[in-house]
């Protein structure tokens, strides 16, 4: 039996408020393309009733040709065989008819889908960009990506079937009812009472099978999850000599899978069979009593093939009915995701300033800054602290500090939730963020390279610069003999060749695109992080030079690569605990120089 009682899939998912979804989905959205699913309802209803129509007549030429076999037994004139070609090329115009109807419909319905399945990802695409990044640590990526991709495809796909299908099978179900009535009363009645036996044997399997796909699904997950956990983390399995126990654990989840999958696929394999049995009784059934009726001359011949027929599609549309609405429920609760996503609260709207950053310097105050990612666990208290421009500022503190909170802050990654930042005397909400971010240059921990050439990389803040400023920048962050030795060198395509490049020259490359943007504030969250000591020590030079007359706020682990910072901000809990130079806060022998001594040392014992 096709639709959602065959397989895992008989989980299908809910909407919350199916009622409020549908209204939303049809007025924001279907309601633009009322036309064009006019004319779906139209021409599918028009393809139904030509299909529908055929059997009778084949059956008219059926009694036709009985009729003649019978007159030329008894001495009459036979066959008149024009007049079932007669009804035959009728029979083959109904056919042709239903088929174009079909056609038209079908490529109406898939325009719309396609036209709302566009929109809808261009509306994602747009909203994504507008999201605070307080939503994003709360969603995981996966998360995402389900709406942007397997959602909207779910809406897509149902949205063009359901509509039509939903629209033939009652038209389908209501056709063939009348048809069979207008053979034979009798033989209806005789039909309908086939089918109470029909669903309940559909229930009772249904439910049995429903426990067994959702532990099916359970288990599946198990396995994959396990499998994937292990390819992962393969090569600590293997130091750990942990491969017998974790193919202990597979064949666990695996036996459990095997159990649940051969009985839910048992009791769902039952469904086809047993519907046949009951189907045929309701064939032989029918047949004795049409052949009563047509000994009795109630019926003819060919009215008997007709119903056989009429009684053998009457249970189709109810199963098209039946897996129309799962897959109703399941683009309903694709689109009440899609909609939640779209209704997101979006990042406050910008100022209307139009501050010309061009001229502003870099000075950069922290005023009684307040802040915490949720509003009653406050990370940042009271942090006030002024900077002038072109000072090199280092933020340093243990972990979970506040460090990186500060940059993010900054930028206006995040909006404080008292205080002030002030950039050249102008608080940064007064800037459109556009224009604000365009003063900052950062190199995060965590490299990031987008699918594309090298040079596309580089020039990714600074799209109008020269092949020839793109090599300086290269050159000056000590990446340009690396790039000469990839195949085709700054055009090398990195999605392709990233094996050949290692965490440290992906770092490389993410400082060259800084340095190239040539920005009037930089971030460096632990730039150097994946680099060798060696290299650490060109980068060090280049960034020296580039952070000249540039305000630059330096995160650091290692203590020891910020002593000639102008300004060392100590953090801890939140608070500035201690700023001065590298002199000064040793001087004090207080939480900076514990914070020293003990990494020092810890460095010495290394």
């Amino acid at each position: 039996m096709p639709g959602p009682m065959r397989g895992p899939q008989g989980v299908t998912p809910k909407a919350k408020n199916f009622k409020k979804t549908t209204k939303k989905l049809i007025k924001d959205y279907l309601s633009k393309y009322k036309i064009a699913i006019a004319v779906v309802i139209i021409f599918a209803i028009g393809s139904t009733i030509f299909n529908i129509v055929g059997p009778k007549i084949l059956g008219n030429a059926t009694t036709e040709i009985f009729n003649g076999i019978v007159g030329k037994l008894s001495g009459g004139t036979g066959i008149d065989f024009s007049k079932v070609a007669s009804i035959l090329l009728t029979l083959l115009g109904f056919y042709i008819m239903s088929a174009i109807f079909g056609l038209i419909q079908g490529f109406t319905m898939t325009s719309v889908a396609q036209k709302l399945t566009y929109k809808l990802r261009n509306d994602i695409a747009v909203k994504l960009n507008k999201l605070p990044m307080k939503y994003f640590d709360k969603k995981t990526n996966g998360e995402v990506l389900s709406i942007v991709t397997n959602d909207i495809d779910t809406l897509s796909q149902n949205l063009n079937q359901s509509i039509t299908q939903i629209i033939t099978s009652i038209c389908t179900l209501i056709g063939i009812i009348i048809m069979m009535l207008s053979i034979s009363v009798v033989m209806t009645i005789i039909s309908f009472v086939i089918l109470p036996i029909s669903v309940f044997i559909v229930k009772t399997i249904v439910k049995r099978s429903q426990k067994y796909f959702k532990r099916q699904q359970e288990y599946l997950g198990h396995v994959n999850g396990q499998v994937e956990e292990i390819y992962g983390g393969h090569t600590i399995v293997k130091a750990f000599n942990g491969e017998e126990a974790a193919i202990k654990e597979f064949k666990k989840a695996n036996k459990e899978l095997y159990t649940s999958g051969w009985k839910s696929q048992f009791l769902s394999g039952l469904m086809h069979p047993l519907m046949m049995f009951v189907g045929n009784l309701g064939y032989v059934a029918v047949s004795v009593v049409g052949g009563y009726l047509a000994i009795n001359g109630t019926i003819t011949v060919g009215n008997i093939q007709s119903f056989i027929q009429y009684n053998k599609r009457f249970t189709q549309p109810i199963e098209q009915i039946a897996q129309v609405s799962a897959m109703l429920q399941a683009m309903v609760a694709a689109a009440e995701r899609i909609f939640e996503f779209l209704e997101e609260e979006e990042e406050v709207k910008e100022a209307d300033n139009n501050i010309d950053t061009s001229k502003l310097k870099g000075n950069v105050e922290f005023k009684n800054v307040r802040f915490g990612y949720d509003e009653d666990r406050i990370i940042i208290n009271d942090f006030s602290s002024k900077i002038k421009e072109g000072q090199k500022i280092a933020i340093v503190g243990p972990t979970g500090a506040g460090k990186t909170t500060m940059v993010k802050l900054l930028m206006r990654f995040y909006d404080v939730n008292s205080g002030e930042i002030l950039v050249d005397g102008h608080n940064i909400k007064d800037f459109k963020r556009g224009d604000l971010r365009k003063m900052f240059g950062m190199v995060l921990q965590d490299t990031w390279l987008f699918g594309g050439t090298v040079k596309e990389n580089i020039k990714y803040g600074n799209p109008d610069a020269s092949d020839s400023e793109v090599i300086e920048a290269a050159k000056a962050a000590h990446v340009n003999h690396f790039i000469k030795t990839l195949p085709k060198g700054y055009n090398s395509v990195l999605n392709e060749e990233s094996s050949n490049v290692s965490a440290g020259q992906k770092q490389l490359l993410t400082i060259a695109r800084v340095i190239l943007a040539n920005p009037k504030i930089l971030i460096l969250d632990e730039a150097t992080s994946s680099i060798d000591t060696r290299t650490e020590l060109q980068i060090q030079s280049a960034m020296d030079n580039l952070m000249k007359g540039r305000t630059s706020f330096i995160i650091a682990h290692r203590l020891s690569t910020i002593k000639n910072a102008d300004l060392i901000l100590v953090m801890n809990h939140g608070d500035i605990v201690e700023q001065g130079t590298h002199e000064e806060l040793l001087a004090k022998n207080g939480f900076y120089a514990d914070l020293y001594n003990s990494q020092f040392d810890v460095e010495e014992a290394s």
